[in-house]
C-alpha cells in the first residue's frame, strides 16, 4: 500500500502564542496516532494561519485518523477556522530522488 499525505490548513481564532500553546499541549497524542509516520506542524503569524503535513503509512491509517476522536477536535476546535483538508497518494520514486522523508518514521 502507498504511503498517504494528508495536509490540514486552517486560519486562527487567537493570537500566535495561544496556537502554540495549545500545539504543544497536544502535540504527544499526534504522536500516537496509529499509522501516523510524522507530522510537521506550520505557523505563518502574519496570516493567522497554520495548519500540518501528515504521513501515514496507508489509506486505512489516514482513514481510521480521519473518524478518530482527534480529528474532530481539530475539525470542531474554537480556536481554529476554515479547516481543509487534502488527502494524496506519495508519489515513492520521485520523491525518493528530493530526499523527501518517506518510508519510515523519523528520528527523534
Amino acid at each position: 500500500m502507498a504511503e498517504q499525505i494528508l495536509q490540514v490548513n486552517f486560519g486562527l481564532n487567537v493570537a500566535a502564542a495561544e496556537y502554540r500553546d495549545i500545539a504543544d499541549s497536544v502535540a504527544e497524542s499526534f504522536a500516537r496516532v496509529p499509522g501516523l509516520r510524522w507530522k510537521v506542524w506550520f505557523l505563518n503569524e502574519e496570516q493567522r494561519a497554520a495548519g500540518g503535513i501528515y504521513l501515514f503509512e496507508s489509506q486505512p491509517a489516514l482513514n481510521r485518523f480521519l473518524t478518530s476522536e482527534l480529528a474532530t477536535i481539530v475539525a470542531t476546535h474554537p480556536a481554529l477556522r476554515d479547516v481543509t483538508l487534502k488527502q494524496a497518494e506519495v508519489m515513492p520514486n520521485v520523491t525518493a530522488i528530493t530526499r523527501g522523508p518517506i518510508g519510515g518514521v523519523m528520528a527523534v
